[in-house]
Formats: C-alpha cells, structure tokens, sequence
C-alpha cells in the first residue's frame, strides 16, 4: 500500500511543470498581447486617416500625423525632411488648405500589412493606394514607418510612397507618363530620391519591411538590369536587354538601420 502511494506522489510531481505560470504571469502575456493589437489598429487607422486628409486637401491636420523629426518621400521627388517641410511641400505642390470646386483628389487605400516591434516602440506598414485625380491616376505603393511618443500616440515617422505607375486619363495602357524628380515642381526637397527607379511599363518591386510569413525567409528581388518592357527576370532575354533601370537590394529590411 505504502509502495503505490510512494508511486503516486511520485507520478504526479513528474507531472506537475517545474516552473508554474502565476496569474500575475498570465495576466501580463495578455496585456502585451492586447496592447499589440491595439498598437497595430492605431498604425493603421494613422494611414487610412492620412489618406482621408488628403482626399480633402487638409494639409494642417495631415502634418499633424508626423513626428516632428519625420521624413517624407512620394515618387521621384526627393525627400523633406521634418514636419514643417511635410506641410510646406503640401501646400505648395497641391494648393491651398482645404477641398476645392471643380477638383477631384480621391486617395483610396488598401492592402495594409501592419507590424509592431517586440518593444512596442516601432511599427510598420506596407499598403497600396489607388490615386485618382484631375491630372489622372497613380498608384503608390507605401512602405512606411511609425514610432510611439512618450505620451503614448503614434505618429508617422517615415512616410515613402514610391509609384508603380502615372497616367492621364487616355490610361496606362495608351499613355504612361514618367516618374516625379527633384526639379519637376516646387517646392525643392531637402534631399534627393533615396532610390532612382522607373515607373511602368518599367518595374521597381519595393523592399518589404517583412519575411515571407510562412517561411521566414527574406525576399530578394531581381537585381540585374531591366528593360521597360522586360520578359520575366533572369530569362537569357531580360539579361540581353536594354539597360534603363535597376531593382533596389531587397534582401536587407528596411525596418532595420543600414549596415555598415
């Protein structure tokens, strides 16, 4: 009898995990778990916000979703550098404060890929908007960044809007129009494109700022030359073509500092 109580005990300690989790414990994995997906809501309704204000032509409350140290870059234009600048190059590239008679701006948004870093500091999204406007229509696609105040809000930190492709209203298909550069309108950036690419029928597949997430592998692009009307990458044809762009180095995230 003595035995198979001895083996019971002796069961049931073997059973019993070394390190039990505390409510206090479990209560914290929750909390984290709560406040990262409410930090990743918050991120993405600061971009689906920013594309409302500019639907409307709201530059000051639009500059009111940047940090004060934030960085800017849409198209070829260049980059700006600050707050300031953000409303400044708003301003003065798509007119006065507020919507217009007779001016059509709509900036449909989609496809929001949010992340958050493990500290909760830092957050990402890669999205696509649509642009459709009285020059015609756009499609950026946004790698962007965002960073938690002290006071606990989110604010953009890095907005980069490069695009895939520009027309006019004949469309894409009769009359694709080049890509922005620094000069093209005011005001001037504060520093150039930090990627020279070309717009369709020329491709330029943007860094993502996440691994596949079912193999965690990184994507890397195509990095040789291509043509605007390139035949599929790596093919003997795309290597004989002619030589008018190039594919950024996608296997290094740009939600991690440059390397040396």
């Amino acid at each position: 009898m003595r035995g198979a109580l001895c083996l019971t005990a002796l069961l049931a300690l073997t059973a019993t995990p070394v390190v039990a989790q505390t409510h206090e414990e479990r209560l914290d994995q929750l909390e984290a778990r709560i406040t990262r997906l409410e930090d990743l809501n918050a991120i993405e309704r600061l971009q689906k916000a920013y594309g409302y204000f500019v639907d409307e032509g709201q530059w000051t409350r639009l500059s009111g979703l940047f940090a004060d140290d934030a960085t800017l870059e849409i198209g070829g234009k260049g980059i700006f550098l600050g707050r300031k600048r953000v409303l400044e190059y708003m301003q003065t590239a798509f007119g006065a404060e507020g919507a217009k008679d007779n001016v059509l701006a709509q900036h449909m948004q989609f496809q929001p890929i949010a992340d958050v870093s493990p500290d909760g500091k830092t957050g990402w999204v890669r999205s696509r908007a649509f642009v459709m406007s009285n020059a015609g229509w756009g499609l950026p696609l946004y790698e962007n960044e965002y960073k938690k105040g002290e006071d606990g809000v989110w604010r953009i930190s890095r907005l980069t809007g490069p695009f895939t492709m520009y027309t006019n209203w004949d469309g894409w298909g009769k009359n694709a129009l080049n890509n922005t550069w620094p000069d093209k309108f005011d005001p001037p950036p504060d520093l150039p494109p930090s990627t020279v690419y070309l717009t369709y029928p020329a491709y330029y597949i943007v860094p993502f700022h996440y691994p596949n997430p079912v193999t965690g592998e990184p994507f890397v692009p195509d990095r040789g030359e291509v043509d605007p009307y390139q035949p599929p990458p790596r093919t003997p044809e795309q290597v004989q073509s002619l030589t008018v762009g190039r594919l950024a180095e996608g296997t290094h995230s740009i939600a991690h500092p440059p390397r040396d």
